[in-house]
């Protein structure tokens, strides 16, 4: 192991690398080596044509994280797991300017274990029936998880292949290669004298391991950033990286460049153990229900009630609109259940924003890859994520969104992993966007002002969830939006499609929820109201 500076650092980086970056968001990332690269490639034009790898967002939606690598020249190709944090990547996908593609974020999180072992790839059913399935010649919505169009013709040309179909014991399955990595940028807390690195201050312990077990076991090389070089380690569990994987240690010397996460500089209840019912888990529960009862509290208030209603054990929730069930659940008087984020917290109350996948006063704190494991074999009894655009057959699109350089790539990191896998799923969003106005109160609502954007469309434009098939999986799956709930069901020829079974007392069935949707939508014979508790002022009880 050798200490050397960040710009050192990135002079290592040649050509035509590929470079796999650690990080969750805001937290993890070695921004101090991602910047001095960046630095380096806009002073010298070096190194050019990088192929970057990353399983989680990591960025600020501005110029921090992997969004260094967001020069044409400087990457040729993008194989990212979550894309909306990392915008001047996705720029520069929209421009044709790199080779775009989004792949499931525990997918990727388990290739980094597959390349470390020698293993062949990943073989999983994650990503069937979805925009990553390379099946192009069945259905024009599956492209092998490319989101431009170069990569399609690098797809095309079979100079690309992330992502095979293939048949096994009779079976469909995807099948994701190994590649090499030929240099990993990771982030700890310290150093010792030896290499050994510790998390200590870190929000959680990301793909480290498999990360640089995979870099080293290509023949490449291993940077770590750290806070610090000490003599040695004071406690043998904060070690979760071997010296012996470690070739460069980058001592940050701007606190900055790390911080706990991009919006945090150290938050210790991130690194504080469940304290039980004391002071510190009180206070992350009975935090004061934020702002006016509109439609988002709403949404958020249906989503506490389908906890009520299946009494989970095991739930994930998405970022944005979901972060918050847990607290008004809390509210609610719910509890018996345990919250766990796909970044490796399980308990605690999970944190949003620029700190999402942190969780304050967690129970534990796993490895992602070992998270997404749990994940995928069934772990999960509810996931409550977020809807950007459904259809009437009950896909669901929060990855991509138009084409061209005005469109928006937001990715699905471990949405596909969760959706695909979790025992019951629950969509949130409004009906319409833009400009919706409500008002709710004395047990029923009113629409104010109609959104301009009907977010239920004639088909998904991404295919980042397949109703029918996951329904076809046995799984529940529930659409709730402030005025009315759909499910999957059984239509008339057998396959589930997208059916309304409740509305919200007040509103008019034809006019506010079916004339608001832009395709036809069935409606269930067994109709019924949406509870009226949902609509009154006041914390919620259940």
């Amino acid at each position: 192991m050798k200490v050397i500076t960040a710009r050192e650092a990135a002079a290592l980086v040649q050509d035509g690398w590929t470079v796999a970056s650690a990080g969750f968001v805001g937290a993890g990332h070695a921004e101090a080596v991602t910047e001095a690269l960046e630095q380096r490639f806009l002073q010298s034009g070096l190194p050019r044509d990088l192929t970057l790898v990353y399983s989680a967002g990591q960025g600020d939606r501005g110029a921090r994280g992997v969004n260094h690598f967001g020069n044409a020249g400087m990457t040729a190709t993008v194989v990212g797991g979550h894309w909306r944090s990392a915008t001047r990547l996705a720029t520069l996908a929209m421009a044709e300017q790199c080779e775009g593609y989004n792949l499931p974020q525990g997918v990727l999180t388990h290739l980094y274990r597959a390349i470390a072992g020698g293993k062949p790839g990943v073989m999983t059913k994650i990503g069937l029936h979805t925009f990553v399935d390379p099946r192009t010649a069945q259905d024009a919505r599956y492209h092998g998880g490319a989101v431009n169009q170069r990569a399609r013709r690098a797809i095309a040309e079979g100079k690309a292949c992330w992502v095979d179909a293939v048949e096994f014991r009779g079976d469909e399955y995807l099948f994701y290669p190994s590649f090499p990595i030929d240099c990993a940028l990771i982030r700890c807390t310290a150093a010792d004298a030896r290499g050994n690195l510790s998390t200590h201050r870190e929000a959680f312990h990301h793909e480290l391991l498999a990360l640089a077990q995979a870099a080293h076991n290509s023949g490449g090389v291993v940077i770590a950033q750290v806070e610090s070089v000490v003599d040695h380690h004071e406690i043998l569990q904060a070690i979760h990286v071997p010296g012996i994987l470690v070739d460069y240690v980058v001592v940050c010397d701007n606190a900055a460049n790390h911080q706990m996460t991009f919006a945090e500089a150290f938050n210790p209840a991130y690194v504080t153990p469940w304290q039980g019912e004391g002071a510190a888990d009180d206070a992350a529960r009975s935090s004061p229900e934020a702002g006016p009862l509109d439609a988002r509290t709403i949404v958020q208030r249906r989503a506490v009630m389908e906890l009520a209603r299946r009494a989970p054990r095991v739930v994930n929730l998405g970022v944005g609109m979901p972060a918050a069930v847990g607290m008004l659940a809390h509210q609610a008087g719910l509890d018996g259940f345990t919250l766990t984020v796909e970044a490796g917290p399980i308990g605690g109350t999970p944190a949003d924003g620029l700190s999402f996948g942190a969780s304050a006063y967690p129970e534990a704190v796993v490895d992602q890859p070992a998270q997404f494991d749990f994940y995928e074999g069934g772990g999960i009894d509810l996931a409550i994520l977020g809807l950007a655009e459904l259809d009437g057959e009950g896909n669901v699109n929060v990855s991509k969104f138009g084409e061209g350089e005005g469109a928006l790539i937001a990715g699905v990191g471990g949405f596909i992993n969760i959706t695909q896998s979790a025992r019951a799923v629950v969509f949130m969003g409004t009906l319409t966007a833009g400009g919706l106005e409500v008002r709710a109160g004395d047990g029923s609502l009113r629409i104010v002002r109609e959104g301009r954007v009907k977010k239920i469309v004639a088909e998904v434009s991404h295919l980042s969830f397949n109703g029918p098939y996951v329904a076809s999986l046995g799984i529940p799956v529930v659409y709730i939006t402030e005025r009315a709930v759909f499910e999957m069901r059984p239509s008339e020829g057998g396959e589930a499609r997208l059916t309304l079974v409740e509305i919200a007392p007040g509103v008019d069935l034809q006019r506010d929820v079916l004339d608001q949707c832009a395709t036809p939508v069935a409606v269930a014979p067994d109709l019924r109201q949406m509870d009226a508790r949902l609509f009154q002022a006041g914390t919620m009880r259940l």
